[in-house]
């Protein structure tokens, strides 16, 4: 089983021919209101890849539609907590050339007290995956907790913040990284090669495997020694927002069915492909069958 201790947001987008510059007012060409924060999406990506999981978050009351959705795609919301408090929230601009923006307020994600994490962790059992991402309060008391129960961690650094260097990353088992949040845990320029990226890595995290997501340049998984490549799909983007969580909720959902590693990363990388195609964050998220319809016809 599968545990996401994740962020759940309102996503507030609005489509502009550019980001906005310092200084700039900025007519948006539209607008609407959608499911995101990354928790949600990466829950909702593997829930809709067929993964079993339990979202571990926190939502205000007045927002019961996003649980209902979630729950809806399959994903288990008995630990998700309705509060009389603000949801979080982003506000993300989206250009012409599918780029974005995005301004996030954490709200209801930040309120996590200790005796609510002890009751999350006592619903899990030894050997579990604990799944996680920077969007929510309290990772420096939840991730040696989770350890200590033996749950096998899986760790999203995003958004990346000077915070997490804190954190007990050789906890993790698994690290989520793009190229910026890779360069900024081991001290280097972003612009650096993948592979100079995933060595300074291993030798950091020696014993936590990575998977380290380039976009428009592919994915590499490293464990060990032993280093993967999966190639990016050659596809325009109409909206880039939410395929990193696509990404992860699929491969997740792969390796939980006992997929080998290279044909999770070529699920996740279709599925991803697939998601930026589509507006939105959640709203993006492929179902499975046109994941497998797609790599059929690879």
């Amino acid at each position: 089983m599968l545990h996401n201790f994740g962020s759940i947001n309102l996503d507030h987008f609005y489509r502009v021919p550019h980001l906005v510059h310092p200084g700039e007012t900025l007519a948006s060409r539209s607008y609407h209101v959608g499911l995101g924060g990354k928790g949600a999406n990466q829950s909702l990506a593997m829930a809709l890849a067929g993964g079993r999981l339990c979202h571990w978050g926190r939502l205000g009351r007045q927002d019961a539609w996003a649980r209902d959705r979630l729950a809806r795609a399959g994903v288990d919301v008995s630990h998700l907590l309705l509060v009389d408090e603000p949801s979080g929230h982003a506000i993300i601009q989206v250009d012409d050339r599918g780029e974005n923006a995005i301004i996030l307020f954490p709200g209801a994600n930040h309120g996590f007290e200790p005796p609510a994490l002890e009751a999350l962790l006592a619903s899990a059992s030894p050997g579990d995956w604990l799944m996680t991402q920077n969007e929510c309060n309290a990772l420096p008391q939840l991730l040696p907790r989770a350890r200590m129960k033996d749950l096998n961690i899986a760790f999203n650094p995003a958004p990346m913040s000077e915070a997490v260097m804190s954190l007990p990353l050789d906890a993790c088992q698994l690290l989520f990284v793009n190229r910026g949040e890779a360069a900024w845990l081991v001290g280097l320029s972003e612009a650096s090669d993948a592979e100079i990226l995933l060595t300074a890595l291993h030798q950091r995290l020696p014993d936590t495997a990575t998977v380290l997501t380039l976009g428009g340049e592919g994915a590499w998984y490293q464990a060990g020694d032993v280093r993967h490549y999966q190639p990016a799909l050659p596809v325009e983007p109409v909206d880039t927002t939410g395929a990193g969580d696509t990404f992860i909720g699929y491969f997740m959902a792969a390796q939980q069915e006992g997929q080998s590693i290279t044909e999770s990363l070529e699920f996740a990388a279709h599925a991803a492909a697939l998601s930026v195609l589509q507006p939105g964050a959640a709203d993006s998220i492929p179902p499975r069958a046109a994941v497998e319809h797609a790599l059929h016809k690879a």
